[in-house]
């Protein structure tokens, strides 16, 4: 008798065997398709054994084994049993979700094959010339060998897009693949762009969630087969199985977008390191503003780190950044009048401007002066936000909307106002300061899809006439890795409140997005300007904000977290519970608590159980419970014993838990 040992894409820490009758030879890595409970599923083979702890007659006979795709490898395996390990997650699970929707189907729909987009051979593009900087970066990626890890530090507009490219065209020459690894789906048409441009002989293959099922599969099966020699994909892109890959690059690597949020918690940056030292690769991580974390492996000699100090076009230099003491200045809709009068001036000189505010809607909440109603969410711990054009309040957590009422739900009273400010608002207002201007909004709101996206930018690069953009009114999605070349002012609003935000890791996310957007002034030969309203300006932050000296920051940040006991300098996970009561949710925590006694564990500390931040989210009430060690192997050990226990308590029926590790949200 043949038995196949199956993954399935389960909430459980165990296999399944099934019985294998007159299918054909199976083997390990193959995708089949099995019986379960009342319907089917389809697992992939993950062993042969002789025999099974079940008895012949309790073996469900397997239904199909699938050979479309030739068997999953070694390397794939071996990424998703690390990641199924360290993140306590159940292997089904991992190795199901690394697949492509439409071959996780019983019963797949008919499938195309891919066509290829770049097959045609045309004239070698004129390459740009190299900065000194970039060259020695580009040699000493290229002359190592094995795993080699580096940290590439550039700042905004010094070229790294540039090195990537370079080092792809050196896995290529290799006859090699390379991937490339981008945080957000917005930010793949611009280097997909660039490296058709770059390479247009070179069949590359997109992967993100917003593709289309079988566009999906098939720019995943080219991948895997190795007809795709470049692969450009967001986090779950590090999972492609790729037979001859070279070259592993992360860009942007300090980005929250590489943590998945749900699931299975991993994060993507940290699983291309394994990758890349698993397989014998070099792996290139890349940003403006690196991670706390990465930057003291840097320091520590864990990685290389190689430093663009210089923009790479020779005309530009990075903007000019002032500091506007607002604490004395009468504001109008959150604008001084100084940077209204710098917005003035890029008008006359046909120049854009940037107004950068992290808040989208148009305002955060809707008030009553009379009674004191706020527009609270029923489902969330979180005020509605007012979506003035859509005449609708609408949560940003969960998704609940309502139209906005004509009187307050409590009193009565007409008199009701919008309180604060977001995107649309302060384009309401900038509209009717400069009639003569023509303002774009750039935000979730107005860039839904990748086809919105992909239509702004291009109105925003070549808008002329009619069609011209002066003034743009955008959040953190304009922040990372564009490049506007008539965009010389660089206007912040609003960005005090993260200053003092309850999650330790705000300063570095404030800095990094400052950083950030500040680099999209004056990337080409027109000079930038970036003007920071604030009401401390003598904070530590906006002083090496205006160095542009992120090691000096970074040095201090770390130094702060070290004297704390925070990472990188400790490991932490964190258990979270959800239930319709607060008091399931904290009861659970308190007896995960008094699974393992203290003493079995000396070297990790359990803090005691607290609700959430946002309490409450989608109608359920929300705790946590932190776990911390100075050692990561007795805090692996920990959790994989704590979660087998985890596993035997009997909760109240609607309540759920997940436990995460190397968290970033607190």
């Amino acid at each position: 008798m043949n038995i196949a040992r199956v993954a399935l894409d389960l909430p459980l820490h165990r296999l399944f065997d099934y019985r294998i009758d007159e299918l054909g030879p199976a083997e390990t890595g193959l995708r089949i398709r099995v019986p379960f409970a009342q319907g089917e599923k389809v697992g992939i083979i993950v062993d042969l054994p002789s025999q099974s702890d079940l008895a012949p007659e309790q073996l469900k006979p397997a239904l199909e084994i699938l050979r479309d795709t030739p068997p999953l490898p070694a390397d794939f395996f071996r990424l998703c049993e690390f990641a199924s390990s360290y993140y306590q997650a159940p292997l089904g699970e991992v190795l199901l979700q690394a697949l492509p929707p439409g071959l996780k189907k019983a019963r797949a729909a008919k499938r195309r094959t891919r066509k290829a987009k770049n097959a045609a051979a045309s004239p070698a593009p004129r390459l740009p010339e190299l900065t000194p900087e970039q060259a020695e970066a580009v040699s000493t990626v290229t002359g190592s060998r094995g795993y080699a890890p580096f940290l590439l530090h550039g700042v905004t507009g010094s070229g790294k897009t540039e090195v990537y490219l370079r080092l792809i065209a050196a896995a290529l020459e290799q006859g090699r693949q390379a991937l490339l690894l981008v945080p957000e789906i917005n930010l793949t048409p611009q280097l997909e762009a660039r490296i058709r441009q770059r390479f247009p002989a070179v069949p590359t293959a997109i992967l993100h969630s917003e593709l289309a099922e079988a566009a999906r599969e098939r720019e995943w099966k080219a991948a895997f087969l190795g007809e795709a020699r470049i692969i450009v994909g967001t986090r779950l892109a590090i999972f492609t199985p790729l037979p001859e890959l070279g070259l592993i690059v992360v860009d942007e690597e300090h980005d929250p977008s590489y943590k998945q949020q749900d699931g299975m918690r991993y994060s993507a940056r940290d699983l291309a390191i394994y990758r890349a030292n698993t397989e014998k690769l070099p792996i290139v991580l890349g940003s403006a503003t690196p991670s706390l974390e990465s930057w003291a492996h840097a320091r520590n000699g864990r990685y290389t780190l190689l430093s663009l100090k210089e923009r790479a076009v020779s005309a530009a230099r990075l903007p000019t950044i002032r500091l506007l003491d607002t604490r004395r200045m009468a504001l109008t809709e959150g604008v001084s009048p100084l940077l209204l009068e710098a917005i003035r001036q890029r008008l006359e000189a046909g120049e854009q401007s940037l107004v950068f505010l992290n808040r989208r809607g148009y305002a955060p909440v809707l008030s009553c002066t009379a009674c004191g109603w706020i527009s609270r969410c029923k489902r969330c711990a979180a005020n509605m936000v007012v979506h003035l054009k859509d005449q609708r309040l609408r949560c940003h957590h969960c998704g609940f909307e309502v139209r906005i009422p004509r009187a307050c739900p409590t009193c009565g009273n007409q008199d009701i106002h919008p309180f604060g400010r977001g995107t649309q608002r302060l384009e309401a207002w900038l509209a009717a300061t400069f009639p003569e201007a023509r303002i774009l909004r750039v935000d979730r709101d107005s860039a839904k899809s990748r086809k919105q996206w992909e239509a702004l930018l291009e109105q925003i690069h070549t808008g002329s006439g009619a069609e011209r953009v002066d003034i743009l009114v955008g959040t953190q999605m304009l922040a990372k890795g564009h490049d506007f070349p008539r965009l010389t002012l660089v206007g912040v609003v609003g960005a005090d409140a993260a200053l003092f935000a309850a999650d330790w890791r705000a300063p570095e996310r404030l800095f990094a997005q400052l950083m950030q957007v500040a680099g999209r002034a004056g990337r080409a030969e027109l000079p930038g300007e970036v003007i920071i309203q604030t009401e401390y300006p003598d904070h530590p932050l906006y002083a090496a904000l205006q160095a542009h000296d992120y090691p000096r920051y970074a040095a201090s940040l770390l130094e702060e977290r070290r004297q704390a006991g925070f990472p990188p300098y400790t490991f932490q996970a964190m258990l979270r519970a959800e239930a319709p009561q607060m008091e399931d949710a904290l009861n659970f925590l308190r007896a995960a608590v008094a699974l393992l006694p203290p003493e079995d564990h000396p070297e990790v500390m359990l803090y005691d159980p607290v609700p959430m931040r946002l309490s409450r989210l989608w109608s359920l009430e929300r705790a946590q419970l932190l776990v911390e060690s100075p050692s990561r192997p007795r805090l692996q050990a920990f959790l994989a014993a704590w979660r087998a226990g985890l596993e035997t308590l009997k909760p109240p029926s609607r309540l759920r838990w997940h436990l995460e590790v190397d968290p970033i949200e607190f």
